[in-house]
């Protein structure tokens, strides 16, 4: 199991932003650059378009639990920022986890070959 960490410096979002890959859905956009460290770090952006901070916090915790139940079946050292698009407030935790995995797929981290 490749336990990921949190990516917490600005500088390292801005990195990932300027240098990785993105793809979009109605809820999320996923940038994605190898870190070469053997392990994820996951960051998570949710503006304040998104909501007050209570509905922020919630679309967090939502990316936060749909990456960790599927983290087994992300490849391994890549640095993942998820931001969230307005749409995400009203998103259930299904809708998010569906988001999650499709844009996975879109940037061919996931292991599993259901493409």
């Amino acid at each position: 199991m490749n336990f990921s960490e949190s990516l917490k410096k600005n500088d390292d979002f801005r990195n990932v932003y300027k240098k990785g890959k993105s793809f979009a859905n109605r809820y999320l956009v996923m940038y994605v650059l190898e870190n070469h460290m053997g392990r994820n770090r996951l960051g998570i952006s949710v503006s304040k378009k998104v909501g007050n901070s209570v509905v922020r916090h919630r679309v967090t915790r939502l990316v936060r639990e749909g990456y960790r139940l599927h983290e087994n079946i992300f490849n391994s050292g890549l640095d993942i920022v998820v931001v969230a698009r307005v749409n995400a407030s009203a998103a259930s935790y299904a809708e998010m986890e569906s988001a999650l995995l499709h844009l996975g797929k879109l940037h061919h981290i996931l292991k599993i070959f259901f493409y």
